[in-house]
């Protein structure tokens, strides 16, 4: 059984037709998935301009796509959401926001109705998307918003078998304090703790990192370890979790790079993604975890310094294609085992 999974070209301006053309040449791919490409033609057509790489795309049935037959030709679900004129390389652009939200939105339709089980998405670039119309923080929100989701979610950040989750995300740094409490800790572990258990982990090892210099310092350099950390942490062992901390953020990624960590939880964006981006930049996969459907991307952004030139690293965007084939199949299967609606 193959996971059919939705591919959209994300940004046309940055590196993702690139990567989308580089992935779709992986001699193994078609063996793995059933890949329904999701936007304009000339945008893939020009991913493969820049690649160096020569498949064929079929125009596909949008109320249920053909497998691929061959292995060289891909399902397409024709659209036309920018001018060829509008693709300016490494400019953010309204037209290139509208894009990316344009083809997201067809992908997650394509989802919800149970044609694909999953989506990988070329990287964004947030400045196109709030030009574009995004008006929420990042792509994740816009999905859940979309989705009409309310419950917990949050972006997890995978390199190689280590895992990062965050109390609060794209936010401004100062307001990161006022939005951290016992409540929204114990839920950044619980999503870990299930992502993990999901993939086969039966007790997966949790740490979670401090928010001030060497974990407070005992009070001197801040109280939130004590107030908010430590109590949080016990309160999550009291669920059973294996999880541990205040730890140091300069000394908790020693423990994950280690193997004796298999989730970190850090309290703002760059605490975790520094560390996971210097230990591996070109394997490193974001999964938007919490949400009822799967959804990957690299980690990367768009890379304008290098798009265009034929130099992205396929890295990133491979390893998210095979995680997403295991999420994929593992909503699928959830799905078809769960009971009726009342």
């Amino acid at each position: 059984m193959k996971p059919r999974i939705a591919i959209t070209h994300g940004e046309p301006a940055g590196i993702g037709p690139e990567l989308v053309a580089k992935l779709l040449a992986e001699p193994d791919l078609s063996d793995l998935a059933q890949v329904i490409l999701v936007g304009d033609r000339h945008v893939f057509e020009l991913g493969q301009q820049q690649a160096g790489t020569d498949w064929q795309m079929h125009e596909a049935n949008p109320e249920g796509p053909a497998d691929d037959s061959n292995g060289r030709s891909f399902a397409w679900i024709p659209m036309q959401t920018i001018a060829a004129g509008e693709v300016r390389i490494a400019e953010t652009s309204e037209a290139g926001g509208r894009s990316s939200l344009r083809t997201l939105d067809r992908a997650i339709d394509m989802t919800t109705a149970g044609l694909v089980d999953g989506i990988l998405f070329g990287p964004f670039n947030k400045t196109s998307l709030h030009l574009g119309g995004m008006e929420v923080e990042d792509e994740h929100r816009y999905i859940a918003q979309y989705l009409g989701f309310t419950g917990y979610h949050s972006e997890i950040n995978l390199l190689d078998e280590l895992i990062t989750t965050r109390v609060t995300s794209h936010i401004a740094l100062k307001d990161v304090v006022a939005n951290i409490n016992q409540d929204k800790v114990i839920a950044a572990v619980q999503l870990a703790n299930d992502t993990l258990r999901a993939a086969g982990i039966d007790r997966p090892r949790i740490g979670v990192a401090a928010l001030n210099p060497h974990a407070g310092d005992a009070g001197n350099f801040g109280t939130e370890e004590i107030d908010i950390l430590a109590p949080a942490v016990k309160r999550a062992r009291e669920l059973q979790i294996d999880v541990d901390g205040p730890w140091p953020s300069d000394t908790v990624f020693l423990r994950g790079r280690d193997g004796l960590l298999d989730a970190v939880v850090t309290m703002y964006h760059d605490q975790g993604q520094i560390a996971m981006k210097l230990m591996g930049f070109e394997r490193g996969v974001t999964i938007a975890a919490g949400l009822p459907i799967a959804v990957a991307t690299p980690a990367h952004g768009t890379a304008f310094d290098i798009a265009g030139q034929g130099v992205a690293n396929l890295g990133a965007m491979r390893k998210a294609f095979d995680v997403l084939c295991r999420l994929g199949l593992s909503h699928r299967i959830a799905q078809n085992s769960a009971p009726p609606p009342m």
